[in-house]
């Protein structure tokens, strides 16, 4: 007698939403960041997806099928907006995570951000203070991305190494991450959508160069000549309708995603796009507060 195997993705709930594409016609993508405003050069446009919702199935995302993970990974912050707390402590509660859900040999932390779909305004710098984009508090991103592109990974991997880890022995692959917590109450009304990384061609996406700034440009002057070749870079992506959408609906605080920017071990998943997207399937949503945490796992 033959059994027949179910497919785990075909009978969960899904939502139709909308997610931001990168439209054809701008030749030169930058992103302009500054307190609380995030402006892109390139033109976005909303395309109808459906988004499906992996928290009846989270045990059957892994990050070398689909690119994610949903974890539980209890935190000892209480208050997230403690800068001084989170500069802390949660970097080593993080690598700590990062190393086990990878089972990388040394976790490099980098940068953090809190990102609230919320009035941001009262956590934004007073009197002139330039703008510091590390531990900031950002919107919700705004279009499908992700957060490095492929022709500068090595580099800033080879380069956090050589920093961090002196005289070290040297890695034979590393993977580039975020570590995406939401630490507001459920159901949230922004949740991650994340991208299964079998949906998405190696040659997809184009760069959108990062200039942290503290006044955005205008005009003519965002497309100024700039030194874009040092700078940091995110993924951008057209629509592409074989994408396959997921998200995990009311995520707890003491829980948390791991999602690839880059593996350099291209055999396995090894990037995932992701967005903030608005879910109207909960009456009783509530504005989302997440912290994402980068870091760089390196396999010795």
């Amino acid at each position: 007698m033959s059994t027949i195997s179910r497919d785990p993705e075909a009978d969960v709930r899904s939502v139709q939403a909308q997610i931001n594409y990168l439209l054809p016609g701008t030749d030169i993508n930058r992103r302009f960041v500054s307190a609380g405003v995030e402006v892109n050069t390139g033109s976005y446009g909303p395309f109808n997806v459906t988004i499906r919702d992996a928290r009846t199935i989270r045990d059957h995302f892994t990050l070398d099928r689909q690119g994610f993970v949903l974890a539980d990974c209890p935190t000892v912050i209480e208050d997230f907006y403690d800068k001084a707390t989170v500069d802390r402590l949660y970097p080593a509660e993080v690598a700590e995570h990062v190393r086990l859900l990878t089972g990388a040999d040394f976790v490099a932390p980098m940068g953090w951000m809190i990102r609230n779909s919320g009035d941001i305004s009262r956590y934004q710098p007073k009197d002139g203070t330039p703008y510091v984009h590390a531990g900031g508090v950002q919107p919700p991103a705004g279009e499908a991305h992700i957060d490095t592109e492929p022709s500068r990974a090595d580099r800033q991997a080879r380069a956090l190494y050589e920093r961090v880890r002196p005289g070290g022995p040297g890695y034979r692959r590393f993977i580039y991450s975020s570590f995406w917590r939401t630490f507001s109450p459920p159901p949230q009304d922004c949740p991650l959508a994340l991208c299964d990384h079998r949906s998405v061609g190696d040659d997809e996406g184009v760069p959108n160069v990062l200039h942290v700034v503290d006044t955005i440009p205008e005009g003519d002057a965002m497309f100024a000549p700039m030194n874009d070749a040092d700078q940091p870079a995110a993924a951008i992506f057209h629509h592409n309708p074989a994408h396959r959408w997921w998200y995990f609906s009311n995520m707890t605080r003491d829980e948390a995603i791991l999602l690839k920017f880059h593996d350099s071990d291209h055999s396995v998943a090894w990037r995932t796009p992701h967005t903030a997207f608005w879910d109207p399937s909960f009456p009783d949503r509530k504005p989302r507060a997440s912290v994402e945490f980068r870091s760089v796992a390196f396999f010795e």
